[in-house]
Protein backbone atom coordinates (compact mmCIF):
# COMPACT_ATOMS: atom_id res chain seq x y z
CA UNK A 1 0.00 0.00 0.00
CA UNK A 2 1.29 3.73 -0.67
CA UNK A 3 0.28 6.98 0.40
CA UNK A 4 -0.59 9.38 -2.24
CA UNK A 5 -0.45 12.66 -0.28
CA UNK A 6 1.55 11.15 3.17
CA UNK A 7 2.58 14.93 4.12
CA UNK A 8 -0.84 14.67 5.65
CA UNK A 9 0.09 12.21 8.04
CA UNK A 10 1.67 14.70 10.17
CA UNK A 11 -1.56 15.36 11.47
CA UNK A 12 -1.51 12.64 14.04
CA UNK A 13 0.99 14.88 15.67
CA UNK A 14 -2.51 17.22 16.80
CA UNK A 15 -3.72 13.49 18.26
CA UNK A 16 -2.01 14.15 21.48
CA UNK A 17 -2.73 17.76 21.71
CA UNK A 18 -6.36 16.99 20.94
CA UNK A 19 -5.91 13.83 24.26
CA UNK A 20 -4.70 16.68 26.28
CA UNK A 21 -7.59 19.16 25.69
CA UNK A 22 -10.23 16.60 26.51
CA UNK A 23 -8.66 16.45 29.40
CA UNK A 24 -8.49 19.73 30.69
CA UNK A 25 -12.32 19.99 29.39
CA UNK A 26 -13.18 16.75 31.55
CA UNK A 27 -11.97 17.96 34.46
CA UNK A 28 -13.31 21.55 34.43
CA UNK A 29 -16.84 19.96 33.82
CA UNK A 30 -16.41 16.96 36.35
CA UNK A 31 -14.30 18.15 39.09
CA UNK A 32 -13.30 15.74 41.83
CA UNK A 33 -14.75 15.31 44.93
CA UNK A 34 -12.23 14.16 47.76
CA UNK A 35 -13.44 11.99 50.40
CA UNK A 36 -11.40 10.56 53.17
CA UNK A 37 -12.33 6.64 52.17
CA UNK A 38 -14.22 5.40 49.15
CA UNK A 39 -15.00 2.45 51.48
CA UNK A 40 -18.70 3.24 51.12
CA UNK A 41 -18.75 3.82 47.73
CA UNK A 42 -16.25 0.98 46.33
CA UNK A 43 -18.55 -0.95 44.32
CA UNK A 44 -21.39 2.06 43.44
CA UNK A 45 -19.63 2.45 40.26
CA UNK A 46 -21.75 1.72 37.01
CA UNK A 47 -21.25 0.51 33.38
CA UNK A 48 -22.33 3.73 32.34
CA UNK A 49 -20.00 5.56 33.86
CA UNK A 50 -16.90 3.25 32.60
CA UNK A 51 -18.35 3.31 29.44
CA UNK A 52 -18.28 7.61 29.67
CA UNK A 53 -14.56 6.60 28.61
CA UNK A 54 -15.38 5.36 25.06
CA UNK A 55 -16.58 8.63 24.05
CA UNK A 56 -13.43 10.46 23.41
CA UNK A 57 -11.65 7.58 22.25
CA UNK A 58 -14.36 7.04 19.58
CA UNK A 59 -14.07 10.67 18.73
CA UNK A 60 -9.84 10.40 17.77
CA UNK A 61 -10.37 7.14 16.12
CA UNK A 62 -12.64 8.93 13.43
CA UNK A 63 -10.33 12.09 13.39
CA UNK A 64 -7.42 9.62 12.91
CA UNK A 65 -9.03 7.83 9.87
CA UNK A 66 -10.37 11.27 8.21
CA UNK A 67 -6.43 11.59 8.36
CA UNK A 68 -5.82 8.54 6.79
CA UNK A 69 -8.23 9.19 4.78
CA UNK A 70 -7.20 12.80 3.46
CA UNK A 71 -3.79 10.92 2.92
CA UNK A 72 -5.15 8.68 0.18
CA UNK A 73 -4.37 5.36 1.27
CA UNK A 74 -3.78 3.55 -2.55
CA UNK A 75 -3.30 -0.40 -3.15
CA UNK A 76 -1.59 -1.81 -6.55
CA UNK A 77 -4.08 -3.78 -8.07
CA UNK A 78 -1.67 -4.81 -10.82
CA UNK A 79 1.92 -4.67 -12.04
CA UNK A 80 2.88 -6.04 -15.70
CA UNK A 81 6.06 -6.16 -17.57
CA UNK A 82 5.80 -5.16 -20.78
CA UNK A 83 8.66 -5.99 -23.41
CA UNK A 84 9.39 -3.89 -26.81
CA UNK A 85 10.26 -5.53 -29.83
CA UNK A 86 11.75 -2.42 -31.53
CA UNK A 87 10.64 -3.69 -34.98
CA UNK A 88 9.43 -2.63 -38.11
CA UNK A 89 7.89 -5.17 -40.43
CA UNK A 90 6.86 -4.80 -44.09
CA UNK A 91 4.30 -7.39 -45.57
CA UNK A 92 4.87 -7.68 -49.20
CA UNK A 93 1.66 -9.02 -50.78
CA UNK A 94 0.88 -10.31 -54.17
CA UNK A 95 -1.81 -9.31 -55.94
CA UNK A 96 -1.73 -10.83 -58.87
CA UNK A 97 -4.76 -12.76 -60.98
CA UNK A 98 -3.42 -16.01 -59.51
CA UNK A 99 -3.65 -15.18 -56.32
CA UNK A 100 -7.11 -15.97 -56.77
CA UNK A 101 -6.68 -19.65 -56.87
CA UNK A 102 -8.67 -22.06 -55.57
CA UNK A 103 -6.26 -24.84 -53.67
CA UNK A 104 -6.91 -22.57 -50.80
CA UNK A 105 -11.14 -21.63 -49.69
CA UNK A 106 -11.67 -19.90 -50.71
CA UNK A 107 -8.82 -18.46 -52.56
CA UNK A 108 -5.33 -17.87 -51.76
CA UNK A 109 -5.52 -14.40 -51.22
CA UNK A 110 -8.26 -14.42 -48.47
CA UNK A 111 -6.10 -17.06 -46.66
CA UNK A 112 -2.97 -14.91 -46.96
CA UNK A 113 -5.12 -11.36 -45.38
CA UNK A 114 -6.62 -13.32 -42.61
CA UNK A 115 -3.17 -15.20 -41.55
CA UNK A 116 -1.54 -12.08 -41.69
CA UNK A 117 -4.15 -10.38 -39.77
CA UNK A 118 -3.89 -12.85 -36.86
CA UNK A 119 0.46 -12.11 -37.24
CA UNK A 120 -0.29 -8.83 -37.06
CA UNK A 121 -2.44 -9.40 -33.35
CA UNK A 122 0.95 -11.00 -31.78
CA UNK A 123 3.42 -8.31 -32.62
CA UNK A 124 2.00 -5.77 -30.23
CA UNK A 125 4.43 -2.92 -29.97
CA UNK A 126 6.10 -3.39 -33.82
CA UNK A 127 5.09 -1.06 -36.54
CA UNK A 128 3.58 -2.76 -39.06
CA UNK A 129 3.08 -1.31 -43.02
CA UNK A 130 1.73 -3.08 -46.11
CA UNK A 131 3.13 -3.19 -49.63
CA UNK A 132 0.96 -4.55 -52.63
CA UNK A 133 2.18 -5.59 -55.62
CA UNK A 134 1.22 -7.23 -59.21
CA UNK A 135 2.63 -5.97 -62.58
CA UNK A 136 3.18 -2.80 -60.45
CA UNK A 137 4.05 -2.08 -57.03
CA UNK A 138 2.87 1.06 -54.28
CA UNK A 139 2.58 1.28 -50.53
CA UNK A 140 -1.14 0.39 -49.26
CA UNK A 141 -0.20 1.43 -45.38
CA UNK A 142 2.80 3.20 -44.03
CA UNK A 143 4.27 1.71 -41.12
CA UNK A 144 2.21 2.28 -37.87
CA UNK A 145 1.67 0.77 -34.73
CA UNK A 146 -2.20 1.40 -34.87
CA UNK A 147 -2.73 -2.00 -35.59
CA UNK A 148 -6.21 -2.15 -36.32
CA UNK A 149 -5.66 0.31 -39.48
CA UNK A 150 -2.79 -2.17 -40.62
CA UNK A 151 -5.71 -4.79 -40.20
CA UNK A 152 -8.59 -2.70 -42.28
CA UNK A 153 -6.05 -1.94 -45.19
CA UNK A 154 -5.24 -6.37 -45.18
CA UNK A 155 -9.17 -6.53 -44.96
CA UNK A 156 -9.85 -4.32 -48.33
CA UNK A 157 -6.89 -5.67 -50.06
CA UNK A 158 -8.49 -6.89 -53.90
CA UNK A 159 -7.03 -8.43 -56.78
CA UNK A 160 -7.68 -6.27 -60.09
CA UNK A 161 -6.74 -3.00 -59.16
CA UNK A 162 -3.45 -3.05 -60.53
CA UNK A 163 -2.14 -4.09 -63.61
CA UNK A 164 -1.74 -7.74 -63.79
CA UNK A 165 1.38 -9.57 -63.10
CA UNK A 166 3.80 -10.29 -60.57
CA UNK A 167 6.39 -7.84 -60.32
CA UNK A 168 8.58 -9.22 -57.46
CA UNK A 169 11.87 -7.00 -57.70
CA UNK A 170 9.33 -4.05 -57.29
CA UNK A 171 7.22 -5.03 -54.69
CA UNK A 172 10.77 -5.39 -52.68
CA UNK A 173 11.85 -2.17 -53.80
CA UNK A 174 9.15 -0.39 -52.35
CA UNK A 175 9.16 -2.66 -49.25
CA UNK A 176 13.03 -1.64 -48.67
CA UNK A 177 12.24 2.26 -49.39
CA UNK A 178 9.69 2.28 -46.68
CA UNK A 179 12.52 0.93 -44.23
CA UNK A 180 15.95 2.22 -45.31
CA UNK A 181 15.65 5.26 -43.40
CA UNK A 182 13.58 4.17 -39.88
CA UNK A 183 15.55 4.08 -36.72
CA UNK A 184 14.12 0.32 -35.53
CA UNK A 185 16.64 -1.86 -34.28
CA UNK A 186 15.51 -4.86 -36.38
CA UNK A 187 13.64 -4.49 -39.85
CA UNK A 188 11.79 -7.26 -41.67
CA UNK A 189 10.43 -7.75 -44.82
CA UNK A 190 7.77 -10.87 -45.31
CA UNK A 191 7.13 -11.04 -49.62
CA UNK A 192 4.57 -13.32 -50.09
CA UNK A 193 3.90 -14.34 -53.09
CA UNK A 194 2.31 -16.96 -55.57
CA UNK A 195 4.51 -16.69 -58.74
CA UNK A 196 7.31 -16.04 -61.01
CA UNK A 197 8.75 -12.70 -61.89
CA UNK A 198 7.51 -11.73 -64.70
CA UNK A 199 6.93 -8.15 -65.05
CA UNK A 200 8.77 -4.64 -63.73
CA UNK A 201 11.61 -2.92 -64.20
CA UNK A 202 13.39 -3.66 -60.72
CA UNK A 203 15.63 -7.05 -60.41
CA UNK A 204 14.26 -9.14 -57.30
CA UNK A 205 18.07 -10.10 -56.68
CA UNK A 206 19.10 -6.44 -57.04
CA UNK A 207 16.05 -5.30 -54.88
CA UNK A 208 17.71 -7.67 -51.84
CA UNK A 209 21.23 -6.68 -52.41
CA UNK A 210 19.83 -3.22 -51.53
CA UNK A 211 17.89 -4.80 -48.74
CA UNK A 212 21.17 -6.23 -47.12
CA UNK A 213 22.81 -2.66 -47.31
CA UNK A 214 20.26 -1.56 -45.28
CA UNK A 215 20.76 -4.30 -42.46
CA UNK A 216 16.53 -5.69 -44.15
CA UNK A 217 15.66 -9.32 -43.55
CA UNK A 218 13.90 -10.65 -46.34
CA UNK A 219 11.21 -13.66 -45.48
CA UNK A 220 9.79 -14.71 -48.87
CA UNK A 221 6.43 -17.38 -48.76
CA UNK A 222 5.74 -19.09 -51.92
CA UNK A 223 1.81 -19.72 -51.44
CA UNK A 224 0.03 -22.24 -53.21
CA UNK A 225 -0.15 -26.01 -53.93
CA UNK A 226 1.59 -28.47 -56.23
CA UNK A 227 0.58 -29.67 -59.23
CA UNK A 228 -2.67 -27.85 -60.82
CA UNK A 229 -5.67 -25.44 -59.53
CA UNK A 230 -8.30 -23.16 -60.83
CA UNK A 231 -7.27 -20.18 -61.31
CA UNK A 232 -8.11 -17.17 -63.12
CA UNK A 233 -6.81 -17.62 -67.29
CA UNK A 234 -8.58 -14.46 -68.54
CA UNK A 235 -11.08 -11.64 -67.90
CA UNK A 236 -14.35 -11.06 -69.50
CA UNK A 237 -15.14 -7.61 -70.86
CA UNK A 238 -17.00 -6.69 -67.62
CA UNK A 239 -13.86 -7.22 -65.42
CA UNK A 240 -15.22 -10.60 -63.81
CA UNK A 241 -12.53 -13.25 -64.23
CA UNK A 242 -13.18 -16.57 -65.96
CA UNK A 243 -11.55 -19.50 -64.36
CA UNK A 244 -9.72 -22.94 -65.94
CA UNK A 245 -7.17 -25.54 -64.38
CA UNK A 246 -3.55 -24.38 -64.57
CA UNK A 247 -0.42 -25.50 -63.51
CA UNK A 248 1.04 -24.61 -60.74
CA UNK A 249 4.30 -22.32 -61.39
CA UNK A 250 6.76 -21.20 -58.33
CA UNK A 251 10.70 -19.54 -58.70
CA UNK A 252 11.61 -21.17 -55.47
CA UNK A 253 15.06 -20.91 -56.68
CA UNK A 254 14.73 -17.41 -56.72
CA UNK A 255 12.60 -17.03 -53.26
CA UNK A 256 15.57 -18.99 -51.15
CA UNK A 257 18.24 -16.48 -53.36
CA UNK A 258 16.31 -13.74 -52.07
CA UNK A 259 15.89 -14.74 -48.18
CA UNK A 260 19.78 -16.01 -47.97
CA UNK A 261 20.97 -12.95 -49.65
CA UNK A 262 19.48 -10.78 -46.56
CA UNK A 263 20.02 -13.70 -43.47
CA UNK A 264 15.81 -14.83 -43.67
CA UNK A 265 14.68 -18.19 -45.23
CA UNK A 266 12.30 -19.07 -47.24
CA UNK A 267 8.73 -21.49 -46.77
CA UNK A 268 6.70 -22.86 -49.06
CA UNK A 269 2.38 -23.42 -48.37
CA UNK A 270 0.75 -25.68 -49.66
CA UNK A 271 -1.90 -25.53 -47.37
CA UNK A 272 -3.49 -22.98 -44.77
CA UNK A 273 -2.38 -24.50 -42.16
CA UNK A 274 1.04 -25.02 -43.41
CA UNK A 275 1.31 -20.93 -44.11
CA UNK A 276 -0.25 -20.29 -40.15
CA UNK A 277 2.46 -22.51 -39.14
CA UNK A 278 4.99 -20.58 -41.10
CA UNK A 279 3.90 -16.74 -39.80
CA UNK A 280 4.07 -18.61 -36.26
CA UNK A 281 7.84 -19.39 -36.89
CA UNK A 282 8.53 -16.03 -38.44
CA UNK A 283 6.92 -14.40 -35.04
CA UNK A 284 9.03 -16.94 -32.68
CA UNK A 285 12.43 -15.77 -34.56
CA UNK A 286 11.68 -11.96 -34.95
CA UNK A 287 11.53 -11.28 -31.41
CA UNK A 288 14.06 -8.24 -30.19
CA UNK A 289 13.58 -7.00 -26.78
CA UNK A 290 15.09 -3.26 -25.93
CA UNK A 291 13.26 -2.29 -22.55
CA UNK A 292 10.91 -3.75 -20.04
CA UNK A 293 8.80 -1.03 -18.76
CA UNK A 294 6.62 -1.76 -15.35
CA UNK A 295 3.39 -0.44 -15.13
CA UNK A 296 1.44 -0.08 -11.65
CA UNK A 297 -2.32 0.41 -11.67
CA UNK A 298 -3.95 1.35 -7.94
CA UNK A 299 -7.13 1.36 -6.34
CA UNK A 300 -8.16 3.80 -4.05
CA UNK A 301 -9.02 2.65 -0.49
CA UNK A 302 -9.96 6.45 1.02
CA UNK A 303 -13.25 5.37 0.95
CA UNK A 304 -13.53 2.58 3.55
CA UNK A 305 -11.24 4.91 5.92
CA UNK A 306 -13.81 7.40 5.40
CA UNK A 307 -16.58 5.33 5.78
CA UNK A 308 -15.21 4.49 9.35
CA UNK A 309 -14.85 7.60 10.18
CA UNK A 310 -18.33 8.37 9.93
CA UNK A 311 -19.58 4.96 11.47
CA UNK A 312 -17.22 5.90 14.56
CA UNK A 313 -18.97 9.70 14.65
CA UNK A 314 -22.56 8.47 14.53
CA UNK A 315 -21.46 5.62 17.47
CA UNK A 316 -20.27 8.45 19.33
CA UNK A 317 -22.72 10.96 18.80
CA UNK A 318 -26.01 8.08 19.54
CA UNK A 319 -23.89 6.82 22.70
CA UNK A 320 -23.73 10.29 23.94
CA UNK A 321 -26.98 11.45 23.62
CA UNK A 322 -28.98 7.69 24.38
CA UNK A 323 -27.47 5.32 27.27
CA UNK A 324 -24.98 7.39 27.93
CA UNK A 325 -26.47 10.79 28.02
CA UNK A 326 -25.56 12.89 30.93
CA UNK A 327 -26.86 15.48 33.01
CA UNK A 328 -24.53 18.63 33.43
Amino acid sequence: MRWLHPEFLYLFLLLPVAVFWYWLRYRKRYPTFRLSSLQAVRAGGSWRGRLQLVLPMLRIFAFAALIMAVARPQEPLQEEKVKGEGIDIVLSMDLSSSMLAMDFKPNRLEVAKRVASEFVDKRTFDRVGIVVFAGEAFTQCPLTTDHRIVKEFLSRLECGNLEDGTAIGMGLATAVNRLKDTKAKSKVIILLTDGVNNTGYQSPQLAAKIAKEFNIKIYTIGIGASGEAHTPVSRRSDGTYIFGLARVEMDEPLMREIAQLTGGQYYRATTEQELEQIYAQIDQLEKSEIEITSYKRYGELFRWFVLCAVVLVFMEFLLRYTVLRTIP
